[in-house]
């Protein structure tokens, strides 16, 4: 990570252990505080509406149920956030396929970048 962005507090909504602690030591190494890791709906649900994160990394699909009312409320509150799913920003419903989304699996320089990408939108 360059040296002209500030760390940034990252909140990650999802449901994969593996997939949650990978995203977590990527971040970290790229200069990133992981202020919340969430696996269940509700949870998220309540993270969104609590956080002070930056920014939030979505898995599109949480226990099977989709998380599209979860991008709504990142939304509405002014949360940049990317989606994470196996499926890439075509699989994204119509309505989301301009946001950000990191498809599985991924490297870190895939990470950094849409991470750059998601915050330049804000910066």
């Amino acid at each position: 990570m360059s040296t002209e962005m500030t760390p940034r507090r990252v909140a990650i909504i999802e449901d994969e252990g593996m997939v949650a602690a990978l995203l977590e030591d990527m971040l970290a190494d790229l200069g990133y505080e992981v202020v919340a890791v969430v696996g269940r709906m509700d949870r998220a649900a309540q993270l969104i509406s609590e956080t002070s994160a930056d920014i939030v990394l979505l898995d599109v699909n949480l226990n099977g149920e989709q998380t599209y009312s979860l991008a709504g409320a990142l939304a509405s509150r002014g949360i940049p956030f990317i989606f994470s799913t196996g499926y890439g920003s075509a699989g994204l419903k119509e309505e989301w396929r301009g946001t950000p989304a990191l498809e599985k699996p991924f490297q870190a320089r895939d990470l950094e970048r849409v991470m750059r990408q998601a915050l330049s939108k804000v910066a």
